[in-house]
């Protein structure tokens, strides 16, 4: 894989988890949300991540039996296996956001706009705390790919000064 080729992966890294980032602050935003256009409290939402992979995508095991040359019996060589590594996977994509099916949590606010026959209102079951978790991850893992990023910047441009000379 050329440099360009890491770069690409991080990006897809970046995109990932600026998009786990949003949705974790939906849930936040939207904690004591007890109404929304579907009915009934906003339910927690989950982003699922998936590899990106080519078009020509497959598994591990099919990847090792292809490293393998069917005539003769002998593996492949290094150099040509890494190349066949590097068009499999192409980064981390986001396959869904999902809302989580979870029970709402019920308060007693016989007051409040939205509170049933017997005084309880359904609230969303979202735990600040584990937002936080959610969101101190996200931030952990763009803060490490966006320093992946700028070291390859650096190493292209030490190559092209390299190259000068």
């Amino acid at each position: 894989m050329n440099l360009f080729g890491v770069m690409n992966l991080s990006g897809s890294a970046l995109e990932a988890e600026r998009v786990r980032a949003e949705v974790v602050a939906s849930n936040m935003a939207n904690a004591e949300t007890t109404r929304t256009a579907e009915g009934g409290p906003y339910k927690r939402q989950q982003v699922v991540f998936e590899a990106a992979n080519s078009a020509n995508e497959q598994s591990f095991a099919m990847q090792l039996m292809d490293g393998m040359n069917p005539l003769t019996g002998r593996r492949m060589s290094a150099l040509k296996m890494r190349q066949k590594g590097a068009d499999a996977a192409e980064g981390v994509a986001v396959s869904a956001v999902v809302r989580e099916s979870g029970t709402p949590q019920r308060r007693y606010d016989p007051t409040h706009p939205d509170a049933g026959k017997d005084g309880y209102v359904e609230y969303p079951d979202i735990n600040p705390l584990t937002e936080m978790v959610d969101l101190m991850g996200a931030q952990r893992s763009y803060g490490l790919n966006a320093s992946a990023v700028q070291a390859e910047k650096s190493m292209i441009g030490t190559a092209i000064d390299l190259g000068k000379s």
